[in-house]
Formats: C-alpha cells, sequence, structure tokens
C-alpha cells in the first residue's frame, strides 16, 4: 500500500472516533511452539543509504518495495536494464547481515496489456504484461544476477486493489506459475510468496486465488494485515480467517508472512499509543502463528502516520525505540500462551533461558491487575527499559505493555 484517497482519510476518521479498541468476548491463541526468531522482525526503506542511513535497531529482513526498484525501475525500456540501486541495497543487506523480499511486479509501460491505464505509480503499471515472455525475461535476469543474495522474491503487490492489479486471478496464477517455475529452477535454495492482497476485503481474492491451486506454486502465503483504525489485537481474527483458507486449500503447513502492516489514521497519532501498537503488533502476530512481519515504513512521513523516525529519518520517535523493545522482548524466547479477556487485559507469558516472563496490557485503559502468587513476579520492565520492582501483589496496567520478570524458574 502507498497512499490513501482523501475520501477514505475522511472515513478512517469517523470510524477512528466510533471503532472498539478490542473485541468483548474473551479471546485465546495458540502461539507457535518454537523460538521466536529475529527474522520475526522486518522493516521497509525508501530511501536507504541516500536521505536515510542504516538504523541502530535490530532490522533482521528487508521488504523492498516503494524502493524504487520494480520491474519498471529495473527495466524501464525493453533490454535496457538498471541494476545500480538494486546492486546497492544488496550490498548493504549483505554488509548488516539482513534478509531480503524482493517484490516482482508493476509492468513496465513498455510491457503492459493497457499503457495508458491509470495505476497508483504510472499508467500501465496495474495491468498484466502483454507478452508473458517479457514477465519471463524479467524474472529470469533477476533470478541470474541475485542467485544466493536475495533470499525471497514475493509475487506483485496487494493484487485485490484495481489500482495495483487490474488483471484477473487467473492471469496472476499464470505469471505466479512461470515464476515459481524460473526461480525454483535458477536458485532452489530462494522462497517464493505468494501475491500478497491487503486488509478483510483482500480475503475473497486470496479465497480464489488460493481454491484455483494458487498456494501449491508458492513456498510462502503472503498477506498485508492491515487492521487500522482498529487496535493491534483486530489482527488476530484476520489472521484466522486467512489460516482457514489456507486449511481448505490443503496448504495448512506453509508458512504466513505479514509482508506489510502499519497504520494509517489522522494526525497526530499520540507518542504513547503508538509505542504500544508497534509493540502489541508484534507480540498478536506470533501469537497468530505468523512468522514475519514486515512494517511499513521506516522513514515514510507522508502516508503512515505512526512513524518510526522523525523527518530527519534517523531520530527514533517513540515506535522506533518500542522497536528495539519488540525485538528484546520477543526474538529468543519462547510464547507460551497468549490471551485476553473480556476486559481486553492481555497475558502473553514467555519463556527465556528456563524463566518465565509475561508480557501485560489492557488495550481499552489503565486497571489494577492483581498479580498471582504462583508467579513468583519480582520487577517488571517498561517500554523506556526502565526496571522497577514490585512491591505487593498489584500493577497499574494500560495500552503500554509492560513485561513482568519472575523470580524463579
Amino acid at each position: 500500500m502507498n497512499r490513501v484517497s482523501f475520501g477514505i482519510r475522511i472515513l478512517l476518521v469517523a470510524a477512528l472516533l466510533t471503532a472498539p479498541v478490542g473485541g468483548c468476548g474473551a479471546v485465546s491463541t495458540n502461539p507457535p511452539d518454537a523460538i521466536i526468531p529475529a527474522a520475526l522482525f522486518g522493516m521497509h526503506f525508501h530511501r536507504l543509504g541516500d536521505a536515510t542511513p542504516w538504523p541502530d535497531v535490530p532490522i533482521a529482513q528487508w521488504r523492498l518495495w516503494d524502493a524504487h526498484v520494480a520491474w519498471p525501475n529495473l527495466e524501464p525500456a525493453k533490454g535496457r536494464w538498471h541494476f545500480e540501486l538494486l546492486d546497492h541495497y544488496v550490498a548493504i543487506a549483505a554488509e548488516h547481515n539482513v534478509g531480503l523480499l524482493l517484490p516482482l511486479g508493476l509492468s513496465p509501460s513498455w510491457a503492459s496489456a493497457r499503457p495508458l491505464e491509470k495505476s497508483t505509480y504510472q499508467p500501465g503499471n496495474a495491468a498484466e504484461p502483454r507478452d508473458i515472455e517479457d514477465w519471463r525475461d524479467y524474472v529470469r535476469t533477476v533470478a541470474l544476477r541475485y542467485k544466493g543474495r536475495i533470499q525471497a522474491y514475493e509475487i506483485w503487490n496487494e493484487p485485490n486493489l484495481k489500482q495495483f492489479w487490474s488483471g484477473s486471478v487467473d492471469q496472476m496464477i499464470a505469471l505466479t506459475s512461470e515464476a515459481s517455475r524460473i526461480i525454483h529452477s535458477i536458485d532452489p535454495e530462494a522462497s517464493l510468496v505468494s501475491p500478497s492482497p491487503t486488509q478483510d476485503r483482500g480475503l475473497p481474492w486470496i479465497t480464489e486465488f488460493l481454491s484455483k491451486g494458487g498456494g501449491s506454486l508458492v513456498d510462502v502465503i503472503g498477506y498485508h494485515l492491515y487492521v487500522a483504525p482498529q487496535a493491534p489485537e483486530a489482527t488476530l481474527p484476520l489472521a484466522a480467517s486467512i489460516k482457514r483458507l489456507m486449511y481448505d486449500a490443503g496448504i495448512p503447513d506453509k508458512p504466513l508472512w505479514n509482508t506489510e502492516t502499519g497504520w494509517f489514521l489522522p494526525k497526530p497519532f499520540p507518542p504513547e499509543l503508538a509505542a504500544a501498537y508497534l509493540i502489541r503488533e508484534y507480540v498478536v502476530t506470533w501469537a497468530a502463528g505468523i512468522q514475519r512481519l514486515y512494517w511499513y515504513a521506516w522513514d515514510n512521513h507522508g502516508w503512515v502516520t505512526l512513524e518510526t523516525t522523525e523527518s530527519d529519518n534517523r531520530t527514533l520517535t517513540s515506535a522506533g525505540l518500542a522497536y528495539s523493545v519488540a525485538f528484546r522482548w520477543l526474538a529468543g524466547s519462547r510464547m507460551l500462551s497468549c490471551s485476553g479477556d473480556s476486559q481486553q487485559t492481555w497475558i502473553c507469558e514467555l519463556e527465556r533461558d528456563h524463566h518465565r516472563q509475561r508480557i501485560l496490557w489492557n488495550a481499552r485503559g489503565v486497571v489494577t491487575f492483581h498479580l498471582p502468587l504462583e508467579w513468583h513476579a519480582q520487577s517488571r520492565e517498561l517500554v523506556s527499559g526502565e526496571h522497577e520492582r514490585l512491591p505487593n501483589g498489584t500493577l497499574e496496567i494500560g495500552p503500554t505493555p509492560v513485561l513482568v520478570l519472575s523470580a524463579n524458574p
């Protein structure tokens, strides 16, 4: 996703004023029985190496969207290739030991079936290629050049939105099939990610794609789990819907990646709430069984309203600082459980080095939480990084998560 029209923004304002923070019933999840990997933490950069320095936060994965390396950027005219910027990005990723996800797509005007058709970007970009051989040549050229250096490829971006894809599902399956055959033959270690529709209105698109066998062509199912103007906990029912579709399609065990998400609400976004949302989104993402989340975007100041950096693209906002907190709390631990009660108090239990830790928050507001004696709760860590001892059996919690540390294994 790149931008929202003024009319949609007005609707979001109204929804923000009326939408509940969370559901009214209790919610229980079944987190993966695995150590949370650093690879959960992905990011988007638009101007890295130019206006944006490499951040001093733990980035494990990088999705190259809105980074000026789509097909029209790489091959603006048939057979005339420009790899300078993508080569630069690949070198930066290698320097920082970061995995790359490159979306394949957007038809250059010269290759487009409808070169004058409007799109989010340039005319013709949303249409399917006029000649499938041009698509094959594009995919083959990129895969050969970056074999072993780009770890994953994603087919197109948000194909349920006409401004990104104006072709049919069948045509997208044809492109996916060709890309799968070419990439897997050239670079068997590379992963192919399905086209990634967005928001709950993308469910009909992914339903048709999977029902027609598209899931068998890819290694990973991609989706953009944007839930704005709702709170992060709304990710859980959307993820559950996608998981059900994967089960129905006979691919329940394939990984599900959230290849783009963030918040685009009317400004100003309160700093405390921005930090709270970012941490909670990563927590519920893993609880939902999603293996990666690529945040959108580190240096976007025009469309997103939950910004991780100031306008200089280097000074961290509260949300940017919270990204590091989420990494520190989650990566390397095992999530044993994660659930919310009817009052929207959430408890996510972690195990790290045989010690129990719990992330707590209340999505509705500040409440008094009574610490169970069996927790042997000793201290809490705030998003600021400050540690405080817990002198009695109660704790005030609110929308910003806290980490409660136990005194014993």
